[in-house]
């Protein structure tokens, strides 16, 4: 089975995502890491990216859905995977719907559901590590990355009005997409406002 990963930011989606590619043997998509990969490996889909994003511009919903089908093509067969971050619209839900059936590929959702006032609360005190990039909770003691010793510093985008605005479009374009999934009962709920180990558990009981 193949899995689709939504949360609000906030909601510890990439933590829990390598969680879970460990634990059931999937191979992660996220857009932004595809598209970074893509743009550097120098073959005519690369190069298309590459162009797109040296010119400022938003890479389209068609192009993601290219980028989605070389993944799945490179995998070996039968590799199930967690799609994390797409579809964020009903415009990408068509798309990659259509996508996942013309490759025969089932997928489940997984909510992992924050309130927005929980959101607010972990986006404005989460740190981020300057070297390798790393996210860490406000619960976290440390002034130093646990990974690579790096300094931990505030998000410079992790303002009251800028989080706003991404949770606005989260709740806008994306809980459509949300909704449409449970309506068609392709949605797996866990509690997302539980400590990062519960989170895990919930999970893994859910889907195995």
């Amino acid at each position: 089975m193949n899995y689709v990963l939504f949360g609000m930011q906030g909601s510890g989606k990439g933590t829990q995502s390598k969680f879970l590619a460990e634990k059931f043997g999937l191979a992660i998509f996220e857009t932004g890491a595809a598209l970074r990969a893509l743009a550097s490996d120098g073959s005519e889909l690369g190069n298309k990216v590459k162009a797109i994003m040296e010119a400022g511009n938003l890479v389209s919903t068609e192009v993601v859905m290219e980028i989605i089908a070389d993944f799945i093509h490179k995998l070996p067969e039968g590799q199930s995977v967690l799609f994390d971050g797409i579809p964020r619209s009903k415009d990408q839900q068509e798309q990659f719907d259509a996508l996942m059936e013309s490759e025969g590929l089932n997928f489940t959702g997984i909510l992992i559901e924050i309130s927005e006032d929980e959101a607010l609360r972990r986006l404005t005190t989460r740190r981020l590590c300057s070297s390798c990039k790393s996210v860490f909770p406000a619960f976290y003691e440390g002034d130093k990355c646990e990974n690579c010793d790096g300094e931990l510093t505030t998000r410079k985008d992790d303002t009251p009005d800028a989080i706003r605005v991404r949770l606005d479009t989260f709740l806008e374009k994306t809980v459509p997409v949300i909704e449409a999934y449970k309506a068609q009962e392709k949605m797996i709920i866990v509690n997302g406002e539980q400590s990062i180990e519960g989170v895990t558990s919930e999970l893994i009981n859910k889907i195995g």
